[in-house]
Protein backbone atom coordinates (compact mmCIF):
# COMPACT_ATOMS: atom_id res chain seq x y z
CA UNK A 1 0.00 0.00 0.00
CA UNK A 2 1.14 3.39 -1.01
CA UNK A 3 2.34 6.14 1.65
CA UNK A 4 -0.62 7.98 0.05
CA UNK A 5 -3.29 5.43 0.68
CA UNK A 6 -1.93 4.83 4.16
CA UNK A 7 -2.99 8.85 5.28
CA UNK A 8 -6.46 8.22 3.86
CA UNK A 9 -7.12 4.76 5.38
CA UNK A 10 -9.56 4.91 8.15
CA UNK A 11 -7.06 4.73 11.76
CA UNK A 12 -7.99 1.56 13.33
CA UNK A 13 -10.69 0.80 15.57
CA UNK A 14 -13.22 -1.59 17.08
CA UNK A 15 -16.81 -0.10 17.91
CA UNK A 16 -18.55 -2.97 18.72
CA UNK A 17 -15.83 -3.45 21.45
CA UNK A 18 -16.05 -0.39 22.77
CA UNK A 19 -19.07 -0.11 23.49
CA UNK A 20 -19.22 -3.76 24.60
CA UNK A 21 -16.62 -2.59 27.12
CA UNK A 22 -18.32 0.55 28.26
CA UNK A 23 -21.61 -1.32 28.43
CA UNK A 24 -20.04 -4.08 30.77
CA UNK A 25 -18.26 -1.53 33.18
CA UNK A 26 -22.03 -0.11 33.27
CA UNK A 27 -24.02 -3.40 34.11
CA UNK A 28 -21.13 -4.59 36.93
CA UNK A 29 -19.04 -1.88 38.11
CA UNK A 30 -16.72 -5.01 39.40
CA UNK A 31 -15.61 -4.86 35.91
CA UNK A 32 -14.14 -1.47 36.14
CA UNK A 33 -10.86 -2.77 38.19
CA UNK A 34 -10.23 -5.25 35.62
CA UNK A 35 -9.58 -3.05 32.27
CA UNK A 36 -8.40 0.11 34.22
CA UNK A 37 -4.68 -1.75 33.82
CA UNK A 38 -4.97 -2.27 30.28
CA UNK A 39 -7.02 1.10 29.11
CA UNK A 40 -6.55 4.66 28.97
CA UNK A 41 -9.06 6.95 27.72
CA UNK A 42 -7.58 8.18 24.47
CA UNK A 43 -7.59 4.47 23.39
CA UNK A 44 -11.44 4.92 22.45
CA UNK A 45 -11.24 5.71 18.81
CA UNK A 46 -14.40 7.76 19.52
CA UNK A 47 -14.27 10.93 21.23
CA UNK A 48 -17.68 10.07 23.24
CA UNK A 49 -15.99 7.01 23.98
CA UNK A 50 -13.22 8.75 25.64
CA UNK A 51 -15.01 10.96 27.47
CA UNK A 52 -17.43 8.69 28.88
CA UNK A 53 -14.48 6.15 30.06
CA UNK A 54 -13.08 9.49 32.06
CA UNK A 55 -15.96 10.32 33.18
CA UNK A 56 -16.37 6.51 34.43
CA UNK A 57 -12.75 6.94 36.23
CA UNK A 58 -13.61 9.86 37.92
CA UNK A 59 -16.67 8.21 39.87
CA UNK A 60 -14.39 5.10 40.31
CA UNK A 61 -11.57 7.89 41.66
CA UNK A 62 -14.59 9.53 44.02
CA UNK A 63 -15.26 6.02 45.33
CA UNK A 64 -19.21 6.63 43.85
CA UNK A 65 -21.45 4.13 42.72
CA UNK A 66 -21.02 3.56 38.50
CA UNK A 67 -24.44 2.85 36.99
CA UNK A 68 -26.50 4.59 34.50
CA UNK A 69 -28.01 7.35 36.74
CA UNK A 70 -24.51 8.42 38.00
CA UNK A 71 -22.72 8.22 35.01
CA UNK A 72 -25.50 10.29 33.17
CA UNK A 73 -25.05 12.87 36.23
CA UNK A 74 -21.35 13.06 35.74
CA UNK A 75 -21.61 13.93 32.21
CA UNK A 76 -24.29 16.30 32.78
CA UNK A 77 -22.06 18.06 35.07
CA UNK A 78 -18.90 18.06 32.76
CA UNK A 79 -20.95 19.86 30.36
CA UNK A 80 -20.16 16.45 27.82
CA UNK A 81 -23.53 14.63 27.90
CA UNK A 82 -24.77 16.14 24.47
CA UNK A 83 -21.80 15.68 22.90
CA UNK A 84 -21.79 12.05 24.37
CA UNK A 85 -24.91 10.99 22.58
CA UNK A 86 -27.17 12.17 25.49
CA UNK A 87 -28.84 10.32 28.22
CA UNK A 88 -30.71 8.09 24.98
CA UNK A 89 -26.94 7.13 23.70
CA UNK A 90 -25.79 5.95 27.37
CA UNK A 91 -28.74 3.82 28.16
CA UNK A 92 -28.44 2.36 24.99
CA UNK A 93 -24.95 0.86 25.89
CA UNK A 94 -26.18 -1.26 28.64
CA UNK A 95 -27.63 -3.32 26.33
CA UNK A 96 -25.10 -3.73 24.15
CA UNK A 97 -23.79 -6.94 26.10
CA UNK A 98 -25.51 -9.56 28.11
CA UNK A 99 -22.96 -10.06 30.66
CA UNK A 100 -19.69 -8.48 31.78
CA UNK A 101 -18.28 -12.08 31.90
CA UNK A 102 -16.04 -11.21 28.78
CA UNK A 103 -14.86 -7.67 29.61
CA UNK A 104 -11.15 -7.95 29.53
CA UNK A 105 -11.47 -9.93 26.03
CA UNK A 106 -13.36 -6.43 24.48
CA UNK A 107 -10.81 -4.36 26.02
CA UNK A 108 -7.72 -6.16 24.76
CA UNK A 109 -9.45 -5.50 21.45
CA UNK A 110 -9.84 -1.89 21.89
CA UNK A 111 -6.06 -2.08 23.43
CA UNK A 112 -5.02 -3.30 20.48
CA UNK A 113 -6.24 -1.00 18.22
CA UNK A 114 -4.90 1.65 19.98
CA UNK A 115 -1.57 0.26 19.60
CA UNK A 116 -2.55 -0.04 15.75
CA UNK A 117 -3.09 3.58 15.36
CA UNK A 118 -0.03 4.80 17.68
CA UNK A 119 2.30 2.65 15.50
CA UNK A 120 0.90 4.27 12.62
CA UNK A 121 1.05 7.32 13.86
CA UNK A 122 4.48 7.49 15.45
CA UNK A 123 6.20 5.58 12.06
CA UNK A 124 4.97 8.78 10.03
CA UNK A 125 6.35 10.74 12.57
CA UNK A 126 9.96 8.97 12.37
CA UNK A 127 9.33 9.04 8.46
CA UNK A 128 9.01 12.70 8.50
CA UNK A 129 12.06 13.33 11.14
CA UNK A 130 14.35 11.37 9.20
CA UNK A 131 13.75 13.79 6.08
CA UNK A 132 14.75 16.57 8.11
CA UNK A 133 18.43 17.21 7.66
CA UNK A 134 18.84 19.90 10.55
CA UNK A 135 18.15 16.91 13.41
CA UNK A 136 21.37 14.65 14.83
CA UNK A 137 20.74 10.93 12.86
CA UNK A 138 21.80 9.62 16.27
CA UNK A 139 18.93 11.51 18.08
CA UNK A 140 16.49 10.10 15.39
CA UNK A 141 17.31 6.72 15.86
CA UNK A 142 17.54 6.62 20.05
CA UNK A 143 14.13 8.26 19.45
CA UNK A 144 12.83 6.18 16.68
CA UNK A 145 14.02 3.04 19.12
CA UNK A 146 12.58 4.70 22.66
CA UNK A 147 9.30 5.13 21.08
CA UNK A 148 9.00 1.63 19.67
CA UNK A 149 9.86 0.09 23.51
CA UNK A 150 7.02 2.15 24.48
CA UNK A 151 4.72 0.95 22.63
CA UNK A 152 5.50 -2.53 22.38
CA UNK A 153 5.33 -2.37 26.29
CA UNK A 154 1.71 -1.48 26.27
CA UNK A 155 0.62 -4.91 27.19
CA UNK A 156 2.49 -5.41 29.37
CA UNK A 157 0.90 -3.85 32.47
CA UNK A 158 1.34 -4.09 35.85
CA UNK A 159 -0.53 -5.81 38.54
CA UNK A 160 -0.18 -7.42 41.84
CA UNK A 161 0.05 -10.75 43.19
CA UNK A 162 -1.29 -12.81 46.08
CA UNK A 163 1.09 -14.45 48.66
CA UNK A 164 0.64 -17.60 47.49
CA UNK A 165 1.38 -17.19 43.55
CA UNK A 166 4.83 -15.97 45.26
CA UNK A 167 5.62 -18.03 47.44
CA UNK A 168 5.16 -20.77 45.11
CA UNK A 169 7.25 -19.26 42.78
CA UNK A 170 9.92 -18.12 45.43
CA UNK A 171 9.90 -21.87 46.52
CA UNK A 172 10.68 -23.20 42.30
CA UNK A 173 13.47 -20.87 42.20
CA UNK A 174 14.96 -21.65 45.74
CA UNK A 175 13.95 -25.63 44.56
CA UNK A 176 15.89 -24.85 41.38
CA UNK A 177 18.90 -23.73 42.90
CA UNK A 178 19.08 -26.96 45.02
CA UNK A 179 18.79 -29.51 42.28
CA UNK A 180 21.53 -27.45 40.02
CA UNK A 181 23.87 -27.23 43.44
CA UNK A 182 24.48 -23.24 41.88
CA UNK A 183 26.60 -21.38 44.35
CA UNK A 184 25.07 -17.87 43.22
CA UNK A 185 21.77 -16.31 42.56
CA UNK A 186 23.74 -13.37 39.99
CA UNK A 187 26.55 -13.67 37.43
CA UNK A 188 29.81 -14.69 38.96
CA UNK A 189 32.32 -12.13 38.71
CA UNK A 190 35.64 -15.33 39.04
CA UNK A 191 36.64 -13.93 42.66
CA UNK A 192 34.77 -16.28 45.41
CA UNK A 193 34.83 -13.91 48.37
CA UNK A 194 33.74 -11.19 46.01
CA UNK A 195 31.02 -13.67 44.53
CA UNK A 196 29.86 -14.67 48.47
CA UNK A 197 29.25 -11.31 49.42
CA UNK A 198 27.67 -10.18 46.38
CA UNK A 199 25.80 -13.87 45.41
CA UNK A 200 27.37 -12.68 41.43
CA UNK A 201 26.01 -9.86 39.97
CA UNK A 202 22.42 -9.82 39.90
CA UNK A 203 19.68 -9.12 37.05
CA UNK A 204 18.01 -5.48 36.86
CA UNK A 205 21.30 -3.80 39.01
CA UNK A 206 23.18 -0.73 38.28
CA UNK A 207 26.48 -1.37 40.22
CA UNK A 208 29.29 1.13 39.71
CA UNK A 209 33.22 0.42 40.38
CA UNK A 210 35.17 3.47 41.66
CA UNK A 211 38.31 4.45 42.28
CA UNK A 212 40.82 7.23 41.88
CA UNK A 213 43.10 7.22 38.91
CA UNK A 214 45.92 4.55 38.12
CA UNK A 215 44.41 2.24 40.75
CA UNK A 216 42.82 -0.39 38.37
CA UNK A 217 39.38 0.36 38.03
CA UNK A 218 40.14 -0.54 34.00
CA UNK A 219 42.04 -3.54 34.93
CA UNK A 220 39.33 -4.82 37.63
CA UNK A 221 36.63 -4.54 35.40
CA UNK A 222 38.79 -6.64 32.31
CA UNK A 223 39.42 -8.98 35.01
CA UNK A 224 35.89 -9.73 35.77
CA UNK A 225 34.43 -9.77 31.91
CA UNK A 226 37.23 -12.06 30.73
CA UNK A 227 36.04 -14.59 33.61
CA UNK A 228 32.88 -14.07 32.60
CA UNK A 229 33.32 -14.15 28.83
CA UNK A 230 36.22 -16.90 28.20
CA UNK A 231 35.55 -19.35 31.35
CA UNK A 232 32.20 -18.89 31.87
CA UNK A 233 30.81 -18.53 28.02
CA UNK A 234 28.40 -15.78 29.27
CA UNK A 235 28.04 -12.70 26.70
CA UNK A 236 29.53 -9.50 27.75
CA UNK A 237 28.97 -6.05 26.58
CA UNK A 238 32.08 -3.50 27.29
CA UNK A 239 31.87 0.27 26.36
CA UNK A 240 35.09 1.73 26.47
CA UNK A 241 34.89 5.68 26.01
CA UNK A 242 39.02 6.04 27.13
CA UNK A 243 40.73 3.24 25.59
CA UNK A 244 40.13 1.37 21.55
CA UNK A 245 39.36 -1.77 21.06
CA UNK A 246 42.53 -2.79 19.96
CA UNK A 247 44.30 -1.02 23.43
CA UNK A 248 41.73 -3.37 25.51
CA UNK A 249 42.55 -6.44 23.37
CA UNK A 250 46.43 -5.73 24.16
CA UNK A 251 45.72 -5.79 27.45
CA UNK A 252 43.31 -8.82 27.36
CA UNK A 253 45.87 -10.88 25.69
CA UNK A 254 48.70 -9.42 28.17
CA UNK A 255 46.44 -10.88 30.88
CA UNK A 256 45.49 -14.07 29.08
CA UNK A 257 49.06 -14.77 28.44
CA UNK A 258 50.08 -13.78 31.16
CA UNK A 259 53.05 -11.44 29.80
CA UNK A 260 54.31 -8.08 30.22
CA UNK A 261 52.01 -5.62 28.50
CA UNK A 262 54.98 -3.19 28.18
CA UNK A 263 56.99 -6.12 26.17
CA UNK A 264 53.96 -6.75 24.33
CA UNK A 265 53.76 -3.12 23.25
CA UNK A 266 56.83 -2.88 22.36
CA UNK A 267 57.21 -5.87 20.47
CA UNK A 268 60.56 -7.65 22.59
CA UNK A 269 59.13 -11.05 22.72
CA UNK A 270 60.39 -14.56 21.94
CA UNK A 271 59.21 -16.98 20.21
CA UNK A 272 57.45 -18.78 23.00
CA UNK A 273 56.30 -15.54 23.88
CA UNK A 274 54.27 -15.84 20.45
CA UNK A 275 53.33 -19.29 20.98
CA UNK A 276 51.17 -18.31 24.55
CA UNK A 277 49.78 -15.13 22.55
CA UNK A 278 48.83 -17.36 19.93
CA UNK A 279 46.93 -19.62 22.74
CA UNK A 280 45.45 -16.88 24.67
CA UNK A 281 44.42 -15.33 20.63
CA UNK A 282 42.41 -18.37 20.25
CA UNK A 283 40.66 -18.27 23.87
CA UNK A 284 39.69 -14.73 22.99
CA UNK A 285 38.73 -15.44 19.57
CA UNK A 286 35.95 -17.78 21.01
CA UNK A 287 34.81 -15.59 23.85
CA UNK A 288 31.22 -13.91 23.50
CA UNK A 289 32.91 -10.59 24.42
CA UNK A 290 31.66 -7.31 22.38
CA UNK A 291 33.15 -4.28 22.88
CA UNK A 292 32.37 -0.58 21.45
CA UNK A 293 35.09 1.49 21.86
CA UNK A 294 33.09 5.37 20.62
CA UNK A 295 35.56 8.05 22.41
CA UNK A 296 32.57 10.92 22.44
CA UNK A 297 29.95 8.37 22.86
CA UNK A 298 26.29 10.02 24.04
CA UNK A 299 23.59 8.45 26.43
CA UNK A 300 21.59 7.78 23.64
CA UNK A 301 24.29 6.31 21.46
CA UNK A 302 25.02 3.91 24.54
CA UNK A 303 21.55 3.01 25.13
CA UNK A 304 20.85 2.49 21.68
CA UNK A 305 23.62 0.10 21.23
CA UNK A 306 23.32 -2.03 24.25
CA UNK A 307 19.58 -2.83 23.59
CA UNK A 308 21.00 -3.97 20.22
CA UNK A 309 23.57 -5.52 22.01
CA UNK A 310 21.09 -7.71 23.77
CA UNK A 311 18.37 -8.04 20.96
CA UNK A 312 21.34 -9.08 18.41
CA UNK A 313 23.73 -11.09 20.71
CA UNK A 314 21.77 -11.75 24.22
CA UNK A 315 24.41 -9.88 26.26
CA UNK A 316 24.23 -10.76 30.04
CA UNK A 317 25.70 -8.00 31.22
CA UNK A 318 27.05 -4.62 30.33
CA UNK A 319 30.13 -2.66 31.31
CA UNK A 320 30.31 1.12 30.98
CA UNK A 321 34.18 2.41 31.28
CA UNK A 322 33.75 5.22 32.65
CA UNK A 323 30.64 7.33 33.91
CA UNK A 324 31.96 10.62 33.58
CA UNK A 325 33.35 10.14 30.33
CA UNK A 326 29.51 9.90 29.30
CA UNK A 327 28.08 12.67 26.96
CA UNK A 328 24.66 14.32 27.44
CA UNK A 329 22.24 15.63 25.27
CA UNK A 330 21.73 18.45 27.65
CA UNK A 331 25.36 20.18 27.73
CA UNK A 332 23.44 23.58 29.12
CA UNK A 333 22.85 21.61 32.79
CA UNK A 334 25.52 22.18 35.45
CA UNK A 335 27.71 18.97 34.65
CA UNK A 336 26.71 17.34 38.39
CA UNK A 337 23.18 17.40 36.96
CA UNK A 338 24.15 15.75 33.48
CA UNK A 339 25.91 13.36 35.65
CA UNK A 340 22.31 12.40 37.67
CA UNK A 341 21.06 12.69 34.38
CA UNK A 342 23.38 9.72 33.15
CA UNK A 343 23.35 7.49 36.12
CA UNK A 344 19.72 7.83 36.16
CA UNK A 345 19.35 6.69 32.54
CA UNK A 346 21.89 3.70 32.99
CA UNK A 347 19.19 2.26 36.25
CA UNK A 348 16.19 2.58 33.79
CA UNK A 349 18.98 0.59 31.04
CA UNK A 350 19.73 -1.93 33.57
CA UNK A 351 15.66 -2.41 34.39
CA UNK A 352 14.37 -2.36 30.97
CA UNK A 353 16.79 -4.90 29.47
CA UNK A 354 16.83 -6.93 33.03
CA UNK A 355 20.52 -7.43 32.91
CA UNK A 356 23.44 -5.72 35.71
CA UNK A 357 25.22 -2.57 34.17
CA UNK A 358 28.41 -2.05 35.57
CA UNK A 359 29.46 1.57 35.43
CA UNK A 360 33.13 3.27 36.25
CA UNK A 361 33.51 5.71 38.40
CA UNK A 362 36.50 7.91 39.44
CA UNK A 363 36.45 9.03 43.33
CA UNK A 364 37.46 12.88 44.60
CA UNK A 365 40.80 13.84 44.54
CA UNK A 366 40.77 14.17 48.63
CA UNK A 367 40.62 10.69 48.85
CA UNK A 368 44.28 10.27 48.27
CA UNK A 369 46.14 8.02 50.70
CA UNK A 370 42.58 7.07 52.46
CA UNK A 371 39.65 4.59 52.20
CA UNK A 372 37.10 5.96 49.69
CA UNK A 373 33.12 6.75 50.62
CA UNK A 374 29.74 7.02 49.49
CA UNK A 375 30.23 10.45 49.45
CA UNK A 376 33.47 10.52 47.65
CA UNK A 377 32.27 9.47 44.13
CA UNK A 378 32.63 12.13 41.59
CA UNK A 379 30.51 14.60 40.63
CA UNK A 380 27.08 13.28 41.80
CA UNK A 381 26.04 12.27 44.84
CA UNK A 382 23.15 10.59 42.73
CA UNK A 383 25.14 7.97 41.85
CA UNK A 384 25.46 6.55 44.93
CA UNK A 385 21.54 7.38 45.17
CA UNK A 386 20.91 5.39 41.88
CA UNK A 387 23.86 2.38 42.65
CA UNK A 388 22.31 -1.32 44.17
CA UNK A 389 26.16 -1.83 44.64
CA UNK A 390 28.95 0.03 45.06
CA UNK A 391 32.43 -1.40 44.65
CA UNK A 392 35.36 0.68 46.21
CA UNK A 393 39.57 -0.20 45.33
CA UNK A 394 41.77 1.19 47.50
CA UNK A 395 45.57 0.82 47.72
CA UNK A 396 47.71 3.34 50.15
CA UNK A 397 50.59 2.56 47.80
CA UNK A 398 50.33 2.56 44.17
CA UNK A 399 53.46 0.04 43.51
CA UNK A 400 51.90 -2.59 45.97
CA UNK A 401 50.85 -5.62 44.49
CA UNK A 402 47.75 -5.48 47.09
CA UNK A 403 44.21 -3.92 46.67
CA UNK A 404 41.38 -3.63 48.81
CA UNK A 405 38.04 -4.33 47.41
CA UNK A 406 35.05 -2.64 49.38
CA UNK A 407 31.80 -3.48 49.00
CA UNK A 408 30.70 -0.01 50.51
CA UNK A 409 26.81 -0.69 49.62
CA UNK A 410 24.58 -3.36 48.20
CA UNK A 411 21.09 -2.65 48.59
CA UNK A 412 19.87 -6.74 48.76
CA UNK A 413 23.28 -8.17 50.59
CA UNK A 414 25.76 -7.28 53.12
CA UNK A 415 28.56 -5.30 52.76
CA UNK A 416 32.31 -5.60 53.38
CA UNK A 417 36.00 -5.68 52.55
CA UNK A 418 38.37 -8.21 50.73
CA UNK A 419 41.31 -8.66 49.16
CA UNK A 420 43.05 -9.27 46.10
CA UNK A 421 46.45 -9.21 44.01
CA UNK A 422 47.17 -6.40 41.30
CA UNK A 423 49.72 -7.74 38.98
CA UNK A 424 50.52 -4.77 37.24
CA UNK A 425 52.79 -6.09 35.01
CA UNK A 426 50.01 -7.97 33.46
CA UNK A 427 47.43 -5.31 34.58
CA UNK A 428 45.19 -8.37 35.75
CA UNK A 429 43.76 -9.10 39.16
CA UNK A 430 44.04 -12.86 40.57
CA UNK A 431 42.97 -14.18 44.33
CA UNK A 432 45.06 -13.27 46.92
CA UNK A 433 47.18 -16.59 47.81
CA UNK A 434 47.24 -17.16 51.43
CA UNK A 435 50.48 -18.86 53.04
CA UNK A 436 49.54 -21.66 55.19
Amino acid sequence: MSTGNLRDAIPSHNEDAEIATLGAVLIDAEALPTIIPLLRPEDFYRGAHQRIYEAVLALFDRGQSIDLITLTDELRARGTLEICGGGAYISRLTSAVPTSANVEFYARIVQASSIRRTLARVSQEIISRAHDESSEISVILEDAERRIFEISDRNQTGTYSPAKEIVKQTFDAIERHYHSKTEYTGIPCGFKDLDQLTMGFQSSEFIVIGARPSVGKTAFALTIAANMAIRQKIPVGFFSLEMSAMAIMQRLLSMEARLDSQRMRTGMLSPADFSRITEACGRLYEAPLYISDSPDLKLLDLRAQARRMKSKQDVKIVFVDYITLIGSENRDLPRHEQIAEISRSLKALARELGLPVIALSQVRRETEGKRPTLADLRESGSIEQDADVVIFIHTEDLKAEVREISVAKQRNGPVGDIQLSFLSRYTKFEPLERNP
